[in-house]
Formats: structure tokens, sequence, C-alpha cells
């Protein structure tokens, strides 16, 4: 059977280097499930990986560009939503699964938005309809008062579902309030109503599909993830993450923007902090959303887990990978 590799972790991990290497291994192509890379004019801030990062080495010095999808295929002057994601990259992977037509063929989807992930592998849980007022008035409660006051509500409310969810991302906080405010009940209960019905939901979604679904977690040490993410938010400095945020300015108030690494450089250029905060503060907003990430991931049970810390790492994933046929 066909089968989709998602392979996710927390950011910084190292999922870009070992997803360019698993595609050339199996011969395959990656589908970006990362919901700030779709965006052409987001590249430091996103670690949008380069060139170099899309091309395979081999020992023989023998290079290959591995193909990536949903890379740079939008523009932030039109966000593309989860469901959106749904449709498009259901239909890509549809296509790249045909124009292959291999038998137990094989692609990768990587990234490290859990809702994209999502999905693709299990669709979206049943929310009631709510009115447009309510959406209409936090959008104006946002612009108005910011997205910090509508944080506190959801924290309020709603604490289960904002220990886990972006809350840098004003459509996830606005989606979760506007239900709290229009039926009285969480966005957490809802979820949990859904779950009950899941599994027969999921076994019925993957008979659709036409693959299976295979997921990989990447973990590291805690405080070894965290050192990462400190050097790289170093390494966007200088590679040119203040010119890349300036360039942007003017769009500061598209959600795509409102993100971890370009909403702390926005308050410097708006003198309400200096620049050493901002770099202190995209790195602290980074270590939260990594942390967020994990708690994520690890309610989904059916994620196999891999501590790429540990020596042969690569060749155990493999192995795994390729005992699913057997």
């Amino acid at each position: 059977m066909k089968k989709l590799i998602v392979i996710t972790g927390a950011t910084a991990v190292g999922k870009t280097a070992l997803c360019t290497e698993l595609a050339a291994y199996f011969d395959t192509e990656i589908i970006s499930a990362d919901s700030r890379q779709f965006y052409k004019e987001m590249s430091i801030g996103t670690a949008k990986p380069t060139q170099e990062e899309m091309t395979f080495v081999s020992e023989n010095n023998m290079s290959k560009i591995i193909k990536h999808h949903f890379i740079d295929s939008h523009s932030i002057q039109n966000p593309l939503s989860a469901g959106q994601f749904e449709k498009e990259a259901l239909s890509s992977i549809d296509n790249l699964f045909k124009q292959r037509n291999k038998e137990n063929d094989i692609l990768i989807l990587t990234g490290g938005s859990g809702l994209f992930i999502q999905a693709i592998c299990d669709g979206f849980d049943e929310m009631p309809t709510i009115d447009s007022k309510f959406r209409e008035k936090l959008n104006q409660e946002l612009e108005q008062n910011g997205l910090k006051s509508l944080v506190a509500e959801l924290q309020k409310k709603d604490k289960e579902y904002a220990a886990e969810a972006d809350l840098n991302n004003p459509q996830r906080v606005i989606r979760a309030l506007e239900i709290i405010r229009s039926t009285g009940k969480t966005y957490s209960e809802f979820r949990k109503l859904n779950s009950q019905n899941k599994e027969k939901a999921k076994q019925k979604r993957k008979q659709k599909l036409g693959f299976a679904t295979i997921k990989i977690m990447l973990d590291r040490p805690r405080e070894e993830l965290y050192e990462r993410i400190n050097k790289r938010v170093l390494l966007m400095i200088e590679n040119g993450l203040v010119a890349e945020v300036k360039s942007l300015q003017s769009y500061a108030h598209l959600s795509p923007l409102k993100t971890v690494g370009y909403q702390e450089l926005f308050d410097y250029f708006d003198n309400k902090i200096d620049l050493e905060t901002a770099i202190s503060n995209i790195q602290q907003n980074t270590r939260r959303f990594a942390k967020r990430q994990l708690t994520w991931f690890r309610k989904d049970t059916e994620y196999i887990w891999f501590d790429i810390s540990k020596p042969n790492y690569k060749e155990k994933i493999i192995d795994f990978i390729e005992t699913l046929d057997n």
C-alpha cells in the first residue's frame, strides 16, 4: 500500500536534514506542512530550507536536488488556512502518487505545525456553526486591543487548549474564543466530544485517502533542543533576519507575520524594546513554542518517537520504515 511518512518534531530538532536524506534514500519527494514556510516573503525567520539544504550529497560526492512542495507556494497577502491546506495538499499527494505510479510508493510529509499535519492525516473535529458576528467582534477587539487581551481571555476560559495552542497565531485564538462566547462551552469540550467517535472516523478517513499514514516524532533531550534553538536564532540574525523583517514592516498587521521571530522585531522597530531584548525574546518565545509543540504531539499515540541525539538514529528510522511492508 502507498504510504505517507510523517516526520515531525519541535522546531530546530533536525527535521530538514533528516528528511532530505530519507527522501534521497527512498527516491521520493517532500511535502512541507510548516505553516510559515508556505510564504514567499518569509525565509530567514521561518528557517525555510535553502537550496543547499534541499540537496542531498552522497558519500561519492554525487548531488541530487530533492523536490519540495508547499515551500514558497503562497503569499502572506493570501494566508493559507489549515482547511485550505488540507484540500490543496491532499490533491497534490494524490497527483504525486499517480504521476510516480510506483507500487508501495512513499511520500514524506514534514513540518512542526500540528494542526496542518492533523488536517492531512485525520481531518478536523466537527465544530458548531458560529454566527459571523462573534468573529467580527473578536477581529475588532484584536485591532483595538491587540492579541494579548484575547490570549488572556482564552487562558482564563480554556486553560487546557491555551496550554497547547499557538498563542501567537490570532486565528487560532479567535477560533477558540468565538466557540466559547457563542456556545458557553470551551473549545476543549467540543474536541473531547469529537474524540469519542474519533477511531471510527479515522478508519473511515484512511479508506477514503487511499494511503496509510505513518507518524514519526523526532526528539532530543530538552537542554540540547533549547541550545539548538538559541544558536539558530543567533544564526538567523547573522543571516539577515533584521533586514528581512524590516522589509515586511508595512505588512505587520497580516496574520502570517503575527508569529515568533517577526513580532519581536516589529516591537524593536516600534522602539518598544532594544535589539538585544528582541533577540532574547525570540529565543524565549521559540523555546516556549517548542514546548507547546511537544505537548501537542504527545497527545497523539500514533507517533513513534526516535531520540535523534542517539547514534545510528537514521538507520533505525530507515529500518522501521522498511519493515512496514513485512
